[in-house]
């Protein structure tokens, strides 16, 4: 994800700077004659030899100086990214145009001054007109950058949101799809049916789990992250299921502090790192299969489970994970961490701390 961030922000900084480029070709045809003329005066229009050596004049040094003004842009849109920060960007851009052009229109007055090229008219009186125009060139120079900045910040949020819900929607799909089949629907109904003659508590119990699984699993695919206490409760039913199928050789243990359970997380990604475990590893009572979901520091999630090798190994299509991972770099810089060794199998989650929807 990092190397992926890099990348994106390398695209940002190219973006900008094409985008001064153009911003520099517009500027010109008004910009340098006028501000030729301030600096020249009269003389500027004696002659098409002064008009044009007049006018390579300041376009050189226009460039030159439009150069640390591009890069100061630059610089500022990656320390303050966010849409968010668009007064804090705006003005720190203006001050350090203004900054920059002082020393700028400061050094190349002075050297007109004291060189007269030209014939030059340009005095310490003059420069005050030069330093007004300028001013006005920063803000209205400012005002398109971040202008256009905040345009290109808004599609990108739009066209991230929109991948967000994409990858959600995928999710939802991909649960249904190993949830609602043939051989779930069968496997619960069975178990269903048992319950309801030997134990009719248990089987009541057992129906209103088993809505609430469905229930989340339709619903919660409509916002891009939940709390993690909503998704443990979800979880908790989940496992009711697995429970009452496999007794006592699935075990689910939750040690999760109460500051991490109001931190987020995508929806469904518990349900689908434990229907993981279940699918690739052999259950049974005498050598239970364990899995662990525990809160670290540093806002981080383990969901960890023993590995139990089966006989006929399951094919994996490896779907669940990279549903899982597809979001988190969509919606965070941090990213889950995917170990296996030789006696169990572990996922780091990242805990996030603000949901984008309330941004």
């Amino acid at each position: 994800m990092i190397q992926t961030y890099r990348f994106q922000h390398i695209g940002q900084l190219i973006w900008l700077s094409l985008f001064g480029r153009w911003m520099f070709v517009l500027l010109v045809p008004w910009f340098v004659p006028t501000i030729s003329y301030l600096l020249i005066g009269d003389p500027y229009f004696a002659s098409i030899s002064n008009f044009i050596l007049g006018t390579l004049m300041v376009l050189s040094m226009t460039i030159l100086a439009f150069i640390p003004h591009d890069w100061a842009a630059q610089y500022i849109a990656q320390k303050y990214p966010s849409i968010h920060s668009s007064l804090k960007r705006a003005a720190y851009t203006a001050l350090s145009f203004c900054v920059l052009t002082g020393v700028y229109v400061t050094a190349y007055g002075l050297l007109i001054i004291r060189f007269r090229p030209l014939n030059a008219q340009l005095d310490a009186e003059k420069m005050v007109n030069v330093y007004l125009f300028e001013l006005l060139a920063i803000l209205l120079l400012t005002c398109l950058y971040e202008v256009n900045y905040s345009l290109r910040k808004w599609k990108e949020i739009k066209t991230n949101k929109e991948a967000i819900k994409k990858a959600g929607l995928q999710g939802q799909l991909q649960s249904l799809k190993s949830q609602v089949n043939p051989h779930f629907l069968f496997n619960s109904l069975n178990t269903l049916s048992a319950l309801i003659h030997d134990e009719p508590a248990r089987a009541e119990q057992f129906v209103d789990e088993m809505a609430k699984v469905y229930r989340y699993l339709l619903q919660t695919n409509q916002h891009e992250l939940t709390t993690l206490s909503t998704e443990i409760r979800f979880i908790k039913s989940y496992y009711h299921l697995l429970r009452t199928r496999y007794d006592s050789g699935l075990e689910l243990v939750i040690q999760v502090s109460d500051s991490a359970l109001n931190k987020y997380i995508p929806p469904l990604t518990l349900q689908l790192l434990v229907e993981n475990a279940v699918k690739h590893n052999t259950i049974l009572e005498k050598k239970p299969l364990l899995i662990e979901i525990t809160s670290l520091e540093d806002d981080q999630l383990q969901v960890r489970n023993n590995l139990l090798e089966k006989s006929t190994p399951v094919k994996s299509t490896k779907l669940g994970l990279a549903n899982i991972e597809a979001k988190y770099k969509l919606l965070s810089d941090r990213q889950p961490i995917i170990g296996l060794g030789d006696d169990h199998f572990t996922v780091l989650l990242p805990l996030l701390t603000q949901n984008p929807e309330n941004q």
